[in-house]
C-alpha cells in the first residue's frame, strides 16, 4: 500500500504543481477589505453533531488514540490544526493541534473547489445551467474582443472545467505564474482566463487548472445573477445551517472558486457528509444525487500503469478502496495545499476531515497516508 501512496503522491506532485493556492489573502487593500466583507460577523447556526465513542461504531480507540498521540509529540504530521472522524453518522474522534480551536475558521485552498462543483450541480438541476456540455464561451456573449481565439478556445465545454481538460495554458507553478499573475488582480479574472492561448484540444489532456474553476463563479452570475459566495449561501450553507465562513473575492464580487474558501472542521466535515449521503441532509435533497455520483465517477484516469486506480471526477479526486476492504468502493478525496482533506469512504460509512499548515509537499501528502495505513486500519466492523 505505501508503495501505491507514494506513486499517487509522485503523480500528484506533476498534476497539481501547488494545488491551485490562494495567496491573495494578504495582497492589496481593495481586495482584504472585499474578503473582510464576505466573511460578515454571524456566529455558526447550532447544529449539534451526534457525538459517539469510536468502539460504538466499530473502531478501534487504541489506535487512533495512538494515532493522535503520534501527532500531539509532532512525531506524525507536525503541522496538522485538526482531525475529525465521522463514523455511520457519529463524530467518533474530533481533535486540535497546534494552538487550534474548533471554532477557528481553516483555509480549505483547493477543497474549495468541491464545493464549487457542488453549485454547478444545483444550478443544473434548477434549470440555471444547460449542462455540462454547454459551451463556456455562450456564457460572455457580450466579451467581443477575446485575445488568442481560435477554433479549440470556441469548442471549451462545462465539462472540461470540471474535468480539468480546457487546454488552456494556465499553469501554478513558480512566483510569475498564470495563476499568481491572476491572484495579483484585483478585477478581470474572467477576462485574463479566457484571453489566456490554447496549449491544445479541450478534453484531450489534464491538466491541474485552477483558472478555469475561478472562471465558473462569473458564469453563474450570468445564468443567476449571483457570483458563487451569494448561489452557495442561499443554496448550500443555508439548508447545511453554515454560517461561520470566508469566501473571498475580487473587486469585481468574482469569488475565488479555485481557492478562498474558509471553514470550521466541524462545518466542513458536514459538506463530506452531506456527499456519504448522496447529497441529502435530513430530509433535503441539497446535491442532487445524480450530480453526487457523476461528480464521483472517474472522468479521467490518473492510474500509473499497474497501480491501483486513481482518477479525477467534477472537481474530485478518485483514490483507490480500501485494500483490506471488499476492493470494489473507491474512496473520494477533496484535497487542498497545506495539507486541507476531506476523504470520504462509502465502504465503511465514513468521512475524515484533516487541516493544517504543511509546507512541504511529502508532508502535504501524508494525510493520505494516514488516511489508509492508521486510520482505514482502525475498522473493526
Amino acid at each position: 500500500m505505501k508503495r501505491y501512496l507514494r506513486s499517487l503522491a509522485a503523480g500528484l506532485v506533476g498534476f497539481l504543481g501547488i494545488w491551485g493556492t490562494c495567496h491573495i489573502f494578504s495582497s492589496t487593500g481593495g481586495i482584504r477589505a472585499a474578503a473582510e466583507a464576505a466573511l460578515g460577523g454571524s456566529q455558526a447556526h447550532l447544529w449539534e453533531w451526534p457525538v459517539s465513542k469510536p468502539e460504538a461504531q466499530g473502531l478501534d480507540s487504541k489506535s487512533l488514540e495512538e494515532l493522535v498521540l503520534q501527532i500531539r509529540k509532532g512525531e506524525l504530521c507536525p503541522s496538522l490544526h485538526a482531525l475529525l472522524i465521522i463514523r455511520r453518522g457519529q463524530l467518533v474522534l474530533e481533535e486540535y493541534f497546534n494552538n487550534w480551536q474548533a471554532d477557528q475558521i481553516h483555509t480549505l485552498q483547493s477543497v474549495s473547489k468541491s464545493f464549487t462543483s457542488a453549485l454547478v450541480g444545483i444550478a443544473i438541476a434548477r434549470g440555471e445551467l444547460k449542462g455540462v456540455e454547454e459551451k463556456i464561451l455562450d456564457f460572455f456573449p457580450d466579451m467581443k474582443e477575446i485575445a488568442n481565439m481560435d477554433e479549440r478556445k470556441a469548442s471549451m465545454r462545462l465539462k472540461d472545467i470540471l474535468t480539468m481538460r480546457t487546454g488552456v495554458d494556465y499553469n501554478e507553478s513558480g512566483p510569475n505564474s498564470p495563476h499568481e499573475q491572476l491572484n495579483r488582480l484585483q478585477t478581470g479574472w474572467d477576462h485574463y482566463y479566457l484571453d489566456r492561448p490554447m496549449l491544445g484540444p479541450p478534453g484531450a489532456r489534464f491538466n491541474y487548472d485552477s483558472g478555469g474553476v475561478i472562471l465558473l463563479s462569473a458564469m453563474l452570475k450570468a445564468r443567476t445573477g449571483m457570483h458563487a459566495h451569494e448561489y452557495a449561501e442561499r443554496f448550500l450553507f443555508k439548508p447545511l445551517g453554515i454560517e461561520k465562513k470566508f469566501w473571498l473575492f475580487n473587486l469585481d464580487g468574482h469569488t475565488h472558486c479555485g481557492g478562498g474558501l474558509a471553514l470550521t472542521a466541524r462545518d466542513t466535515a458536514k459538506f463530506g457528509l452531506l456527499y456519504l449521503k448522496n447529497g441529502r441532509w435530513g430530509n433535503e435533497q441539497v446535491v442532487p444525487e445524480i450530480w453526487v455520483r457523476e461528480s464521483f465517477r472517474s472522468h479521467v484516469n490518473l492510474a500509473p500503469p499497474g497501480q491501483p486506480p486513481s482518477g479525477y471526477g467534477y472537481l474530485w479526486w478518485i483514490g483507490a478502496p480500501d485494500p483490506r476492504g471488499n476492493g470494489k468502493q473507491d474512496v473520494y478525496m477533496a484535497r487542498g495545499r497545506g495539507g486541507q482533506n476531506i476523504f470520504i469512504i462509502p465502504e465503511h460509512d465514513m468521512v475524515v476531515v484533516v487541516l493544517g499548515d504543511a509546507k512541504t509537499m511529502p508532508e502535504q501528502n501524508k494525510p493520505m497516508e494516514v488516511m489508509y495505513d492508521r486510520i482505514l486500519t482502525a475498522v473493526r466492523r
